[in-house]
């Protein structure tokens, strides 16, 4: 196991920071001494120190200059500025640049850091992740090595199931685990009033249709069984669910799905050439 490095900093502590100190407190990876966030926001500052106990700051200047890592947790728009205030600061340590902003790629934090060379290691996680459940793709930049990207796979390990793919396949990774949560709170929210629809109290339909969704991730997990094998168990010969498959087939269900994950992937390279 790589070791870990001593101290960790978050460069914006909203959701997403929030749940990778969650989980590497849970994951007991980090003490909490051992960890800074670096926050605009006075409220979430103080949200945060109550409920981690962590250090925090307002400036990212006292994390570039103490931090062996530094997770980026900021919005795309602003990446630019952050990486600017880091001023001579950055790579004086060697630090480790974990960045979760999408369609940022390496290279562009890369040259923004030129000529010094620091090893970063880009991240596309999702919103499970404040559940300790989410699903992250790791790449590495050219300066990162082989430590770098196993102690960046250890901190999203504490939040969920992770793969290694190479950049190119990032902007369809946002487009598929990033944004896909949107898809699926759609369709449990479609499920509920359908529910409704057809006679069910909504706070029945709610309970139906959670477990419903719950219970089939359980099953597909546990069952080692595709999800056309799986969907074939359910339906049997001319019965009441080849009615409602039917109905979804003619609705373009698939390709709606299919064409929501690709306006996705566009949008995320659209905001990396941006």
């Amino acid at each position: 196991m790589t070791e870990k490095r001593k101290k960790l900093g978050f460069i914006g502590g909203g959701q997403m920071g929030e749940a990778l100190i969650k989980g590497v407190l849970a994951a007991g990876l980090y003490r909490s001494a051992e960890l800074v966030v670096a926050e605009p926001s006075e409220p979430r500052r103080q949200l945060l120190a109550d409920r981690y106990d962590v250090p925090v700051c307002q400036q990212s200047g006292p994390l570039w200059a103490g931090c062996d890592v530094l997770v980026l947790a900021v919005k795309p728009q602003v990446m630019g500025t952050v990486l600017a205030q880091a001023g001579p600061l950055a790579g004086e340590r060697r630090q480790l640049l974990i960045s979760i902003a999408a369609g940022v790629s390496t290279a562009f934090i890369e040259e923004a850091l030129a000529p010094r060379s620091v090893p970063v290691v880009r991240v596309m996680p999702n919103t499970p992740a404040l559940v300790l459940a989410g699903a992250s793709a790791l790449c590495p930049g050219r300066a990162a090595g082989e430590e770098d990207l196993k102690l960046a796979e250890g901190i999203f390990a504490a939040v969920g199931k992770t793969v290694i793919l190479p950049e190119t396949a990032m902007d369809a990774v946002t487009g598929l685990s990033g944004s896909g949560p949107a898809y699926v709170f759609t369709f449990l929210e479609s499920l509920i009033d359908a529910g409704v629809k057809v006679g069910l109290s909504r706070e029945v339909a709610a309970v139906l249709a959670r477990q419903t969704i719950a219970g089939s991730l359980q099953l597909v997990e546990e069952s080692r069984q595709s999800p056309a094998e799986l969907r074939a168990m359910v339906t049997s010969p001319g019965g009441t669910t080849i009615a409602g498959l039917h109905a979804l087939e003619r609705g373009a269900f698939r390709a709606l799905i299919m064409d929501a994950v690709e306006a996705a992937t566009r949008r995320s390279r659209e905001l990396g050439s941006n």
